[in-house]
């Protein structure tokens, strides 16, 4: 089980980019990395295929899961456990040491 799942809200704990939050749109396990809309934003020079126009298009770059935490409920950053619950192994915020829903 992964402690950053797609779906998570996260905040950017390093980098040009800190402070901001977002939503985790991929998780990409065996690199350790996590791609965030609207964080670590990159141009990129795109040539023109069939179905692509050219251009300078705007999109995502990864950031490193150890650069990113998840945000618990109030808004802050927060380090991920597990606990099993009801026979379920579930993610639970080191801060409050609620469930993390998900």
């Amino acid at each position: 089980m992964q402690k950053i799942r797609k779906g998570d809200k996260v905040v950017v704990l390093a980098g040009k980019d800190k402070g901001r939050t977002g939503e985790v749109i991929q998780v990409l396990p065996k690199e350790d990395r996590a791609v965030v809309r609207g964080v670590n934003v990159i141009k990129r020079h795109q040539r023109q295929t069939q179905t692509q126009e050219a251009g300078i298009i705007s999109k995502e770059a990864s950031l490193h899961l150890s650069n990113i935490a998840i945000v618990d409920r109030h808004g802050k950053p927060t380090r991920v456990g597990f606990k099993v619950v009801e026979g379920k192994k579930v993610r639970v915020a080191k801060t409050s040491g609620e469930v993390i829903d998900g």
